[in-house]
């Protein structure tokens, strides 16, 4: 899933959130450092996230963007207002059962990784992944 869907994709999953009271792309709120991302607002707070697209292995942006599908993740846990902004967004995107998603991994929660370092690395079957990091 490329940036631009995957953008889409969040947007929608994230309005229909409970406890959100805005969600807007990057670019619909003025954001212009990067091409694609969010702008949410939940009960948690405000948060700013860029994403960035990695191509599958053999892959070229002139080639259409075809979803690989499996069997969905397990849902996680439910988004709580409380979470941080990581762990908030990353239940959000692991309760989509989206058929595409291979694996969420959470970079403050990584061995050796700084507890402020915000983002998310989500991999598709398709080979591409998505870095969501928190701007």
């Amino acid at each position: 899933m490329r940036p631009a869907r995957f953008q889409d994709f969040v947007l929608d999953l994230v309005k229909n959130t409970p406890g959100v009271s805005r969600v807007q792309t990057a670019a619909e709120a003025g954001e212009s450092r990067f091409p694609y991302g969010l702008v949410i607002v939940a009960a948690g707070g405000d948060a700013r996230w860029q994403i960035i697209g990695q191509l599958a292995d053999g892959e070229k942006h002139d080639m259409p963007d075809t979803p690989v599908e499996y069997d969905p993740l397990p849902a996680g846990p439910e988004p709580q207002p409380g979470d941080n902004p990581e762990a908030w967004l990353a239940a959000v995107i692991g309760r989509s059962e989206s058929r595409e998603i291979a694996s969420i991994a959470r970079w403050s929660t990584r061995e050796g990784e700084r507890p402020d370092n915000l983002g998310l690395t989500v991999k598709f079957h398709n080979g591409s992944q998505a870095f969501v990091r928190k701007a």
